[in-house]
């Protein structure tokens, strides 16, 4: 089920770009402005729209360590600003002073990558806000970019058709001549590695998606190896919009992809099987722009009609099961940032110091107790603890819901999440991978579920039990979808 929550009506103008971080959604427009909303209930910031460009906003991204917001505009400028107090840190002008396109910031915030019309790319330190290198593209305008998050990669995508494989000294490592025939709009990277298959063995790889004005949407895997370089091998081609596709994004887990297209729809699709899952229509004119929340169950939306639209997936006590199964319970994951971002937001700020100095991450919360915050912590106020303790309760609670309903088979025994790749470890129980590979790499070799020795760390992928989960998952949803509909 995805639910319309609500739908912003700020901007002046046509909603160019969305952008999440823990706490804040961002969006940049026509009218020169870029509005900052609290995520916790959709409220403006006092100090919003910031106002820092002469021209018209194309793109707007947060770092991934949420002390930048980046914005860039027709007037050939890149502005840093401070998401938490509308401050501009910084005015970088493209070398060319060409009105710049898009830009994204790489996945370590060290560095921001700026597209421009002329072609030109820039690659800016972010640290020292200064330029570190340029490039240009063969031909056309830069209106796409991602950086790959397993190395030192980015991909452009241009007007002419093209995406380029640059690595941070901007030599060009790959280039794509006809990755869409009339043009490239948009391309998005998903954060979780993927299977190479047969063709890249021992090869890091991730899932890309393109889109373009040839109404398609194009799956890539791109491979690198240390020192081999790197490939992108296109996956398969989704088909479903009527007219060139403007945007897409994948969800934090990389299960969902969303796309949004000139034909006033957006699509959501199962990134595994490339089948759609649902279609909304309520957007008067083109889906420009689709961005995924980090830790929420939301996707915000933006449109030439000047709105931006909030969805949610599942129902607001997330008891629905037909993509929260998709959606990994994420708070585990959490950085230190993310675990600060969640107290501010629970209005628990004065345990942001001392949760920062201990290195308190999303695992470190969920295990948290009375006597950590008493003993280790040094949290004197009962009430601020009793507070916490509160909290975190809740969060756990919002965890355990979204997995009611699901065959306990299907959970892995540590972390309790739905498994998306299974294996068998050396006493017979199935885990996920990661969280198997994690509890042998740093606890006592033994099992999590007998507590004896584990005969060997070796573990097996469980294909049986992935392709019983995939198959429930799919009966989940709502939509009887045919069958030569996805990825071949």
């Amino acid at each position: 089920m995805v639910t319309l929550v609500q739908t912003l009506t700020d901007h002046t103008d046509d909603v160019n770009c969305c952008a999440f971080s823990s706490i804040y959604l961002a969006s940049c427009s026509l009218d020169k402005t870029i509005r900052l909303y609290l995520l916790k209930d959709f409220s403006e910031l006092p100090f919003s729209p910031l106002k820092g460009h002469s021209y018209g906003v194309h793109s707007c991204c947060f770092s991934s360590c949420e002390r930048f917001l980046a914005s860039s505009s027709t007037d050939g400028i890149t502005v840093l600003w401070n998401p938490q107090s509308g401050e501009k840190l910084a005015s970088l002008k493209q070398p060319s002073e060409s009105p710049v396109r898009v830009c994204k910031f790489s996945h370590d915030s060290n560095y921001l990558i700026s597209g421009a019309a002329d072609g030109t790319v820039a690659l800016w330190d972010v640290r020292l806000k200064k330029l570190r290198r340029t490039g240009s593209v063969e031909d056309g305008s830069v209106i796409a970019c991602d950086f790959s998050p397993g190395g030192n990669y980015f991909v452009t995508g241009s007007t002419s058709g093209e995406l380029t494989v640059w690595d941070c000294q901007m030599k060009c490592l790959l280039n794509l001549k006809t990755a869409h025939d009339l043009g490239v709009t948009c391309c998005e990277f998903s954060s979780q590695p993927t299977s190479g298959g047969m063709n890249n063995p021992g090869s890091r790889c991730f899932l890309m998606a393109s889109c373009g004005q040839d109404n398609k949407i194009n799956l890539w895997i791109m491979s690198h190896k240390d020192t081999a370089g790197c490939d992108l091998r296109m996956r398969c081609s989704l088909n479903r919009h009527t007219a060139p596709v403007l945007c897409c994004c994948f969800s934090p887990d990389g299960q969902i992809l969303v796309s949004g297209s000139v034909d006033k729809s957006i699509i959501i699709w199962n990134s595994s099987s490339g089948a759609p899952l649902y279609t909304l229509t309520q957007h008067e004119r083109y889906v420009t722009a689709c961005a995924f929340a980090r830790n929420l169950p939301l996707i915000a939306t933006g449109s030439m009609d000047k709105t931006v639209n909030i969805w949610r997936i599942g129902s607001e006590n997330n008891s629905d099961n037909d993509l929260n199964g998709k959606l990994r319970c994420s708070v585990q994951h959490w950085s230190e940032d993310e675990v600060c971002s969640w107290l501010s937001a629970e209005g628990l700020q004065e345990l942001i110091v001392v949760f920062k100095s201990n290195n308190i991450d999303g695992q470190e919360l969920l295990n948290l107790t009375k006597e950590n915050l008493e003993n280790d912590l040094k949290v004197g106020s009962l009430g601020l603890r009793n507070k916490a303790l509160r909290k975190i309760e809740e969060l756990k609670a919002k965890l355990e819901s979204i997995c009611i309903g699901v065959p306990d088979e299907f959970l892995c025994p540590i972390s309790r999440e739905i498994m998306t790749d299974p294996v068998i470890a050396s006493d017979g129980y199935s885990y996920e991978r990661e969280a198997i590979e994690s509890w042998i790499n740093t606890k006592k070799r033994t099992s999590p579920m007998t507590n004896k020795p584990l005969e060997s760390s070796l573990i097996t992928p469980n294909r049986t039990l992935k392709m019983a989960i995939d198959r429930w998952i799919e009966a989940q949803q709502v939509l009887q979808l045919p069958a030569n509909q996805g990825c071949n």
